[in-house]
């Protein structure tokens, strides 16, 4: 994620939000939520965004995520508050 060099990042482990559902597992990390801000959508619509976010994440993917939210936007444009660093938060 840092080759969009984000001026805002968070991602949330909302597995505790699913469990018993299809895809969860005892431990979590299996799914994710995250927000990015970064000068580098500019000029990005969404589903390009998602593709970059996709890519950037290919290999962590790969490793048992069930499912990915992802909150992609250029600075200045509006967008939900980050909910800000949760316990299950990762750097």
């Amino acid at each position: 994620m840092r080759r969009f060099q984000p001026r805002e990042l968070a991602v949330v482990d909302e597995s505790d939000k699913h469990r018993g559902h299809i895809g969860s597992r005892p431990g979590g990390e299996t799914h994710f939520r995250i927000v990015i801000t970064a000068d580098a959508f500019v000029n990005m619509n969404r589903l390009e965004r998602h593709r970059q976010v996709y890519a950037a994440l290919a290999d962590e993917l790969r490793g048992g995520v069930h499912a990915l939210a992802i909150e992609a936007r250029a600075p200045g444009e509006p967008g939900r508050p980050s909910r800000g660093p949760s316990p299950g938060a990762k750097p």
